[in-house]
């Protein structure tokens, strides 16, 4: 339904609201429930308009975002999340009090409606409406229809706003949570379980990452909020389950950036009899699936924050697949790694690296990968054989200094780890006691023990769902991939 744009006002707020707040006593003197009741429909408004077929009977409900008055004619829109439908009454065929319901009506008001379809004049399928019902006054003005909501505090702080006005917004949600839903198909055709595990753990572990605190008050004890599933996963493992997953939510008390959020979706995965490169081969599957089912090919445009479109991936198969240090050293030189430490941090500083004097030398030379690797990868890259001290949790390759280990990277950003898994209870112990440094109180001796009863060879994988919607969506900020991302709380 097409409508020019409409002429400003200049009335406030608190003035548009006043009207609204008259129109609900209105409805209410007329006998009608401004917040009305149960209106039973077996119709989906995307569903009619994608299956729509002249003169047929319908009833179905949604809000009104766009009305066009033509005095004893109305041409409206009534609509949902996933799309809408075009209406049409005619005034004259309704009763004197019928008529007065329908002035109080405004844009954001939920209605049912009943009626036959038709299509008008210049093809726009509609419904002719015989009846209609009020479901909810809407008090506050819905944003402008021509200028939508563009101020980006707005709309991360009122996403029921952005829903409402900003369409490639509530598709971007619309599209994670049908890929959510078609991760799930693709483990459990392929024989994975779907498992849960506690989200408050007594201690934290599965990633070196600072947790979220809390005290149960019955208990008397402390507890954090899980950075990661992994260890309670492996415990699965131990007990005979051999082809799990899990979809959960993490919690990580650090920054917050376009790529992080402290509240996250992760799916992790375990195959018993697996290893690294089986798992390897298992995301690229899941990922090349996804993206030709939801995005309708291999090739994914990204946008920046302005929806300018800056480049595009190229998920085509076979995905490339190269060694962690040889991809340093052909960006900080070939002899990064014969060079000494204190060479390698002088290095960085030519290199324009920052590092900080506390990071040992691993951290240093991780932190070139992210800046010099990483973040210039944009097609697929499975980065293998990582150095041992970055990943305790993985077996050791053949040699003993490096561990097998994938990193996806897509898109400048890990999308997914994977790993071989360690399932040596004495070395494990030895890892992870060497992680903690003086604070063993942080291992998980109680994993160790589970080790001991025997965990089999198995491949698992990390995958960052919010991180896999933004490149499967092109959104630039993982903030417009998650409905409700934490803010800092306005004064």
């Amino acid at each position: 339904m097409s409508e020019a744009a409409p002429t400003p006002t200049h009335s406030t707020e608190a003035e548009l609201i006043a009207v609204r707040r008259e129109k609900l006593a209105k409805l209410r003197e007329l006998g009608v429930d401004p917040f009305g009741s149960r209106f039973s429909t077996p119709n989906v408004l995307s569903r009619v308009r994608e299956s729509f077929v002249e003169g047929q009977q319908i009833k179905v409900a949604g809000r009104l975002t766009a009305i066009r008055d033509m005095g004893k004619s109305v041409f409206f829109q009534l609509a949902d999340i996933e799309g809408g439908i075009q209406g049409y009454i005619g005034l004259k065929n309704l009763t004197e009090d019928q008529v007065a319901i329908w002035k109080c009506l405004d844009r954001g008001d939920w209605i049912g409606i009943e009626g036959e379809t038709f299509v008008t004049r210049t093809g726009e399928p509609t419904v002719k409406v015989e009846s209609f019902t009020v479901l909810s006054k809407s008090l506050r003005p819905m944003p402008d229809k021509w200028h939508g909501v563009a101020d980006r505090e707005t709309i991360y702080r009122k996403r029921h706003l952005d829903l409402m006005a900003n369409q490639d917004s509530a598709d971007i949600f619309l599209k994670r949570f049908q890929i959510i839903a078609e991760i799930r198909n693709f483990f459990q055709a392929r024989g994975f379980l779907e498992v849960e595990t506690p989200m408050l753990q007594d201690v934290s572990g599965g990633a070196a990452a600072r947790p979220f605190e809390t005290h149960h008050n019955a208990l008397g004890m402390p507890l954090t909020l899980r950075i990661a599933p992994e260890l309670f996963l492996k415990r699965l493992l131990v007990g005979g389950f051999t082809k799990i997953f899990e979809l959960n939510r993490n919690f990580r008390n650090e920054g917050i950036s376009r790529r992080h959020n402290p509240e996250f979706t992760m799916l992790e995965a375990y195959w018993a009899f697996s290893d690294f490169e089986e798992m390897a081969d298992l995301v690229e599957e899941l990922t090349c699936h996804l993206a030709e089912k939801f995005c309708g090919g291999l090739e994914i445009e990204q946008k920046d924050p302005e929806g300018n479109v800056v480049r595009s991936i190229n998920l085509a198969r076979p995905w490339k697949r190269a060694n962690y240090h040889d991809l340093i050293a052909a960006a900080a030189g070939d002899d990064f790694f014969t060079i000494t430490a204190e060479q390698r941090r002088e290095r960085c500083e030519t290199l324009g690296v920052q590092i900080s004097p506390d990071m040992a030398d691993h951290e240093v030379i991780q932190q070139v990968f992210e800046k010099l690797v990483e973040e210039k990868t944009f097609d697929p890259c499975f980065v293998t054989r990582v150095s041992s001290e970055l990943v305790p949790l993985a077996k050791l390759s053949p040699g003993g200094r490096t561990v097998e280990v994938y990193e996806l990277i897509i898109n400048g950003q890990e999308i997914s780890p994977g790993y071989s898994e360690l399932n040596d209870p004495d070395i494990q112990r030895e890892r992870l006691e060497h992680q903690s440094g003086e604070e063993t109180q942080k291992v998980d001796y109680d994993f160790i023990e589970t080790l001991e009863h025997g965990m089999p060879p198995a491949g698992g994988i990390g995958i960052g769902i919010d991180r896999l919607v933004m490149m499967l969506t092109g959104a630039a900020s993982i903030r417009d991939a998650i409905l409700f991302p934490l803010l800092k709380r306005k004064d």
